[in-house]
């Protein structure tokens, strides 16, 4: 049940493929091991003059992708950091960009704090 919200930065805003929530979740869907329609994703896209880092200036194939997720139980340590490999590559590929430019946040286990049609998840 991945839940992975994704913000791409882009100069200029609209350059990226139509089909890229898509191809962003089935890359996702593989890393995750999930089975069809079980990654759920949300693309957003910010363009380059909100974003900014201190002193210093990037554009092109420096720009950032940001992933946010919430997994029903995150795995930690060694797993975390492997799956936080597998996802940056994974989600750098699919959107042009160098995985050390793809920063993920992970949000606490899910369980027990979120429902799906009002069925709280356990």
């Amino acid at each position: 049940m991945p839940i992975v919200d994704v913000e791409v930065v882009v100069s200029p805003p609209g350059l990226l493929p139509a089909d890229l929530a898509e191809r962003l979740a089935d890359a996702l869907g593989e890393v995750f091991g999930a089975e069809p329609g079980h990654v759920w994703l949300r693309l957003r896209v910010l363009p380059q003059a909100r974003y900014a880092e201190n002193a210093t200036m990037v554009g092109g194939a420096e720009l950032p992708v940001f992933v946010d997720l919430l997994l029903a139980d995150p795995p930690s340590g060694d797993a975390r950091a492997r799956q936080a490999a597998a996802v940056a590559v994974a989600v750098a590929q699919t959107c042009g960009r160098a995985a050390e430019r793809v920063h993920i946040v992970y949000a606490p286990a899910a369980a027990g704090r979120i429902a799906f049609g009002g069925v709280l998840l356990t």
